[in-house]
């Protein structure tokens, strides 16, 4: 049996590879492709901080610019002539009468709530829902929820850090941690925290090359430590303790101890590194790079993928096949 190749398959994927190119389905895709790949990573990020901005003005500067108005609503009589009141906060008996008759038309439950509350009650509400209003008004005032609970937070760190505020916050960290299910969940959120925005943040060292998992295998980590003195001890070398990061999410990994002249340094950046572990090794740091890798890109779309037929090569007939 001869071994022939087999031109017509090979000219029917060449021209099929070629009119797929040439398409205007082929283009379409290719470049929709490529503008995500651009604009993609710049949305996210606008999302994320857009999304980040907006629980810190609902969740956290909200509360605390309702608390800066109903204290503005009680200090005001006070503090302020009877003359010189905002118009906002002068409430005429007519308004009142008419905010029942809203409220009675309404029916729902929440203005049959109210409707049980008295005139005093009524102007009460009615002057707050105005102060609202104003406040919503100057957008400007919506961050004064956000300036103090900066303030407040930037106060709390310098008057726990002191001797005496670490003190009372051990006191009050143990009492927080014998309440029934508090006491589970505290102490691995206070981790994450720490490990985070703590001073004490895992610090790499250098970049190194091991084998792992397995001989011939070689895996990038980073030098976290110089090891246990047990395991120094055991093994009779100097040891160095290994974070292996995972792909995609470097943050995770395995955490290897190694002989200290097993781990190969390489001379790239930490930076550099976690770039190519995130992607998978397609960021390949520039002066590491080898070049592309050889061989032809396979086509997940050509006619011929599914077929068990090598169109580079089939067996026909010989000239000594006994049969012809």
């Amino acid at each position: 049996m001869a071994i022939l190749p087999r031109t017509d398959l090979l000219d029917e994927y060449h021209s099929h590879m070629a009119r797929e190119k040439t398409t205007f389905a082929g283009d379409f895709k290719r470049f929709f492709v490529r503008g995500l790949a651009i604009l993609l990573p710049s949305v996210l990020t606008l999302w994320i901080l857009w999304q980040a901005y907006l629980f810190l003005d609902r969740q956290v500067a909200e509360p605390i610019n309702r608390g800066i108005r109903a204290g503005i609503l009680l200090v005001i009589p006070s503090t302020v002539p009877q003359a010189a009141l905002p118009t906002w906060f002068v409430i005429s008996p007519s308004e009142v009468e008419r905010f029942r008759q809203t409220l009675a038309k309404a029916g729902s439950f929440e203005a049959q709530r109210l409707l049980k509350k008295s005139d005093a009650e009524l102007t009460a509400e009615i002057r707050a829902q105005n102060f609202k209003t104003f406040w919503d008004n100057h957008w400007y005032f919506r961050f004064i929820g956000l300036v103090v609970a900066i303030s407040l937070i930037y106060l709390a760190g310098r008057v726990l850090g002191g001797f005496l505020g670490r003190k009372l916050y051990r006191h009050i960290e143990s009492f927080m941690t014998r309440i029934p299910v508090f006491k589970q969940v505290y102490p691995h959120v206070k981790q994450v925290v720490e490990m985070i925005f703590g001073e004490k943040q895992m610090a790499f060292k250098r970049v190194v090359l091991v084998e792992y998992p397995r001989k011939e295998i070689w895996t990038i980590g980073f030098v976290t430590s110089s090891g246990m003195k047990s395991i120094a001890e055991h093994t009779g070398g100097k040891t160095v303790t290994v974070f292996i990061p995972s792909t995609p999410t470097p943050f995770t990994g395995f955490t290897i101890t190694v002989l200290e002249s097993q781990a190969i340094d390489i001379p790239i950046t930490i930076d550099e590194a976690l770039r190519f572990v995130l992607t998978g090794g397609v960021l390949v740091p520039g002066k590491q790079s080898t070049g592309a890798i050889d061989g032809p890109m396979v086509n997940p779309v050509s006619p011929l993928a599914s077929s068990s037929i090598d169109p580079a090569q089939t067996v026909v007939p010989g000239p000594l096949d006994p049969t012809r």
